[in-house]
């Protein structure tokens, strides 16, 4: 009997993870990705012995990948070496001050009392709301595949509204814990993963600060591109297929249901299912005819982008640790420039990430390995955003930031430069309006309201990915798979 067949569209993190778990099943998969390697936005390139990481730089909520890898018959600790990074990162102000945040409570209290005094009781009550938002969200909302409005919309879910505040604003709330500016932005940065501003992000995100100390921030040896290996190596043990550089055309759908695809080389394939891990946004306006869909997910909330910066150094910097964030004394004007006008900040916070500080072989010795991380808006329709200039701007925000530290001299021992801006990620990652982390996590695009992981009328077309639900970041990503993977297998049985 011949055995049931998929395709799937992309090989990102959910790609490559529903590949495997149908895999699993028995189900022959396989995999059409337009770039050389697997990996989507979670990319890594070589050069010069410098190694980069294109997408994520660590690792956040651990219990999500040990279950992860878990669901597919694997063991993490098998497959991935990791090394808790402790302190998490090392955030640096406009004046100056410095807090390391790390999971040694003693330093935190020390810490934390001598920015405001008494700040380490709300830093306290703040974990513990945390602690309750991580494990009612997690169990109540990312992880339940809802497929019906009525799993969502129901009287028992009534009280997340007073269990998670998902209807108060992030940085709003932070006044019940903490007075201090510098230390409200100490524990709401988190949500640019999720492509928001704390302004808008609701309560429930303090999940993230808190998954972070309890849970710890991890890193893999030789780099995060070892997650991509390590889940890649698992499917072809499975069985599935992958075909590099293979870009798509079209998706083919005939009387309500998908057929396969068709590639830009104008070869036809069909299978019994189609799953699609490029960009939501990108597949319903390039790869099926329903323009209305196209022109309704036009219209909803994107995420903010980022200008990158990727620099071999000729000389080591030991003192910037492995994750450095600079935040703005004006937060608050810094994510109104750029989700409300769509542009850089003229103080912008931005983050720099030394990966040899944890990968050793990241730089050649006496070495460095350096990527400057900039939030930027995303892709304005009206094409007025001058990207040169604005990268411009960005580089030289990474190099002010860093004379506060004492570092002076970066830009005279730069060996080379690669730079991503937002017309990067949308020409290499087909990400629609160069967003990073795909369609924003607002209110009214979170649990059954974000857009569903399978299509309204073709029924064996399935989406997995950032711009689905639960969400953006590598955890979503893998959960997604998971409840992608078991739908599309029991419906194909059915």
């Amino acid at each position: 009997m011949k055995p049931h067949s998929a395709i799937i569209i992309g090989a990102g993190i959910g790609g490559i993870t529903t590949a495997a778990h149908l895999a699993r099943r028995g189900v022959h998969v396989t995999v059409f990705e337009k770039n050389q390697r697997p990996g989507g936005r979670c990319d890594h390139f070589s050069r010069e012995g410098h190694e980069f990481d294109t997408g994520p730089t660590l690792m956040v909520m651990p219990l999500v990948y040990e279950a992860a890898f878990a669901a597919l018959g694997a063991s993490m600790a098998e497959r991935l070496e990791l090394q808790r990074v402790d302190p998490t990162y090392h955030l640096v102000f406009d004046d100056g001050s410095r807090l390391n945040l790390t999971s040694d409570m003693g330093a935190m209290y020390r810490q934390l009392e001598a920015i405001e005094p008494g700040s380490y009781d709300g830093f306290l009550r703040y974990m513990e709301e945390g602690h309750r938002h991580y494990h009612v969200g997690m169990s109540r909302l990312a992880e339940r595949d809802f497929r019906r409005a009525a799993q969502f919309f129901n009287i028992r879910n009534l009280p997340l509204l007073f269990q998670v505040k998902p209807l108060v604003p992030h940085y709003r709330h932070m006044r019940s814990f903490f007075s201090e500016p510098r230390l409200r932005s100490a524990f709401t940065f988190q949500d640019v993963y999720m492509g928001l501003s704390p302004y808008e992000a609701p309560s429930t995100f303090s999940m993230m600060p808190y998954t972070e100390m309890a849970h710890g921030v991890w890193y893999p040896k030789g780099g995060m591109y070892r997650i991509v290996q390590a889940l890649t190596e698992i499917a072809l043990e499975q069985g599935v297929e992958f075909e590099f550089e293979a870009s798509i055309e079209r998706i083919e759908v005939s009387n309500g249901r998908t057929t396969g695809i068709v590639l830009a080389d104008g070869r036809r394939v069909t299978a019994d299912m189609v799953i699609a891990n490029a960009d939501l946004p990108y597949v319903y306006e390039h790869l099926l005819p329903e323009q209305h869909l196209a022109n309704r997910m036009a219209h909803k909330h994107y995420s903010c982008s980022v200008i990158s910066f990727f620099w071999g150094v000729d000389k080591p910097y030991p003192e910037l640790g492995p994750h450095t964030l600079f935040l703005a004394d004006d937060y608050h004007a810094n994510f109104d420039s750029i989700i409300k006008h769509l542009t850089l900040p003229e103080n912008p916070s931005l983050y720099v990430h030394a990966p040899a500080r944890l990968n050793p072989k990241a730089a050649p010795a006496g070495e460095d390995t350096l990527i400057g991380i900039v939030p930027v808006g995303h892709l304005s329709a009206m094409g007025e955003q001058d990207w040169v200039d604005l990268r411009e701007q960005a580089r030289q925000a990474v190099f002010n930031r860093l004379a506060l530290l004492g570092i002076t001299d970066l830009e005279q021992h730069i060996k080379f430069e690669t730079n991503f801006t937002p017309l990067s990620w949308r020409k290499r990652y087909n990400l629609t309006k160069g967003s990073t982390h795909g369609l924003s996590h607002t209110l009214t695009q979170l649990g059954y309201l974000r857009p569903h992981n399978r299509h309204p009328r073709y029924h064996n077309l399935y989406f997995v990915g950032a711009s689905t639900h639960p969400g953006t970041g590598i955890p979503s990503a893998l959960i997604s798979a998971r409840h992608v993977a078991n739908r599309a297998y029991e419906e194909l049985v059915m």
